[in-house]
């Protein structure tokens, strides 16, 4: 596979059925590389791992990140993230551990550096239980990427930064590292996407290229909502500009998350467009 260029315009999707499906549609928007998300239910066996492995080497597309998504998970709103998303959930920690190193295999299968997940809401205080529980987790999953010389990554929105930073000190594995998505801080209400680069860059691994506006203040618990890539209040120009003062070198990974697929390709292909502009 051909080497990929300084903040090479990527996309993340889903792992369907039929790899090569997949990433025929996926290349149809102009992209070569990306992140490939896999739903918890997706069995990751020999034979599925064996045909992703081919699909990728027969339509030359790189993948730089694996991520993971467990079952049981909903992003409804803000009370039901806390309650079902990532790590946080004590009932369901043992089976989305297993998962996550299931992940690793599958990832390292196929010659992919880097496993990444939303890892839930972390708590503000180092004494909580569920930090320590959380803590704990991750430093076992980073352990076991480790092995594959792979990167774990948290993707950001749902702390600030200063609290995701301090908790990434706490964990104190080399390996940890951020999948830094602008819209979900804006989503979420928890900062600044361009502030929150100041804190984290050193960390950031891997980018989500999404927009979207704050929450509404009089619906208390309510995420923001998610807009075409240059629509929101991100602000595209000026975070690739962040980007390249940081001296981010990776992947621009282009995400859409939209029910209607005609509508989510069609964003995605201008998104491709717009940001080849502000790359340069």
């Amino acid at each position: 596979m051909p080497a990929l260029k300084d903040l090479e315009i990527g996309a993340m999707f889903w792992a369907g059925p039929d790899p090569v499906q997949t990433l025929k549609q996926v290349k149809s928007i102009g992209v070569r590389c990306g992140q490939v998300g896999v739903a918890g239910d997706v069995k990751l066996d020999s034979v599925y791992t064996a045909a992703w492995k081919a699909a990728l080497a027969a339509e030359d597309f790189t993948l730089v990140t694996a991520f993971a998504a467990y079952v049981g998970e909903s992003y409804a709103d803000g009370p039901t993230v806390h309650r079902t998303v990532g790590f946080i959930p004590p009932a369901t920690r043992d089976e989305r551990e297993r998962r996550t190193y299931e992940l690793c295999d599958f990832a390292a299968a196929l010659g992919t550096p880097g496993i990444a997940c939303h890892v839930g809401f972390v708590p503000e205080h180092t004494a909580d239980p569920d930090y320590v529980a959380v803590r704990g987790m991750v430093q076992r999953i980073c352990d076991y990427a480790a092995k594959y010389g792979q990167t774990f990554a948290l993707e950001t929105g749902q702390e600030p930064a200063n609290i995701l930073l301090g908790f990434f000190k706490n964990v104190g594995r080399p390996n940890l590292r951020i999948n830094f998505d602008p819209a979900n801080l804006i989503m979420y209400g928890t900062g600044d996407p361009i502030e929150a680069l100041d804190v984290l860059g050193p960390y950031v691994v891997s980018v989500h290229a999404k927009d979207g506006n704050w929450p509404d203040k009089n619906m208390p618990g309510a995420l923001g909502v998610e807009y075409p890539l240059g629509q929101g209040s991100v602000g595209m120009e000026r975070f690739i500009a962040k980007l390249k003062a940081i001296g981010y070198k990776g992947t621009l990974n282009i995400e859409r998350e939209v029910e209607d697929p005609g509508v989510k390709w069609r964003d995605m292909k201008d998104a491709v467009g717009l940001l080849r502009k502000l790359v340069g």
